[in-house]
């Protein structure tokens, strides 16, 4: 019997055709991140470098670059120019990031818990779809779609308020200084909205059910079942979404561009679109390498912030679960 114990534990321990068992080492996989490394470091993290360098000079992109120091970025703390630009981009990161946040929250939740449970999931796939479309279009399209829509004569939606007795309320869109920010914004909702709402329908996916059940069972209504389960789950998916959307809004340029090209009068001016005009219509390099960098900064900032807000909700998750 111990013979026979002996012999099986020997064949199932080792193959006798088996050969040495060579240690894993991490190095390996090193290799694998190496294309990435190269690529992250050429088209980004270089370029970078010759920016913030470019924006300690006086240049006009001819000649030799003059030396100045930190005088561009002196220049730049007291430039009302650029500070108002900035306010604009807060305007865009509530346009950008808060609301579609908020709307793609009640939309995620209303096409998850009411439409794919009474019409089927194939009808909420097909909605989700349809809200996400604009993310597919190039901004170019979209803003030109758009600035007709917005036109002041003969545009859809002056026309449109013409047709149902409120002609009073026509408005040069994009034209009026008081209400072109306002309509910029409008249009960014539509275009961001698609993406929170995707990324909210796939984190709902993984709650547990359970947890809905036994809130309904309880008397809970939708709102307390969406204000107690759905906000404290998806937590993450919140916090990939807000930081995604304000970076997006931070470096908005396509459709300020093909909208109203910062104007009129810089009512609309954001700083990526401050420092295209300043690098290639002023011909000031220097100066409009000193705002892109401090705008880098910014994101890179609040991006290191966003990653720390979401590690912390997921470990507190998995705090909970266990």
């Amino acid at each position: 019997m111990t013979v026979t114990v002996e012999r099986g534990t020997r064949a199932v321990g080792k193959h006798p055709h088996a050969g040495p068992r060579r240690p894993r080492t991490r190095d390996s996989y090193a290799l694998f991140l190496l294309p990435g490394v190269l690529a992250f470091t050429v088209i980004i993290i270089v370029p970078f470098l010759m920016n913030t360098g470019v924006s300690f000079t006086e240049w006009q992109g001819i000649g030799s670059p003059k030396w100045t120091g930190l005088a561009n970025y002196r220049e730049l703390m007291d430039d009302a120019e650029f500070w108002a630009s900035f306010r604009h981009s807060l305007f865009m990161v509530v346009a950008m990031a808060a609301a579609p946040t908020m709307l793609g929250l009640v939309l995620a939740a209303a096409l998850f818990d009411f439409v794919g449970k009474h019409f089927g999931s194939k009808v909420a796939a097909v909605l989700r779809a349809c809200f996400y479309l604009p993310q597919v279009l190039p901004i170019a399209v979209a803003g030109i779609v758009w600035s007709w829509i917005l036109a002041p004569d003969n545009g859809s939606l002056n026309e449109l308020l013409k047709a149902v007795g409120l002609g009073s309320w026509q408005q040069d869109w994009l034209g009026d200084p008081d209400i072109a920010l306002y309509s910029v914004m409008g249009v960014m909702v539509w275009v961001q909205i698609g993406f929170p709402l995707v990324v909210f329908m796939a984190g709902l996916q993984r709650v547990d059910p359970l947890l809905y059940e036994a809130a309904e069972l309880d008397g809970a209504g939708w709102w307390h079942r969406f204000w107690h389960i759905t906000l404290p789950q998806i937590r993450p998916e919140i916090y990939v979404v807000l930081t995604w959307c304000t970076i997006a809004a931070l470096k908005v340029f396509g459709a300020v561009y093909v909208l109203t090209k910062g104007g009129p009068g810089g009512a609309t001016d954001v700083p990526s679109y401050f420092s295209f005009t300043t690098f290639f219509e002023k011909t000031q390099v220097g100066y409009g390498a000193a705002i892109s960098t401090i705008l880098t900064v910014i994101i890179l900032a609040l991006s290191l912030i966003g990653l720390k807000l979401q590690t912390r909700a997921e470990d507190a998750e998995e705090g909970v679960r266990t």
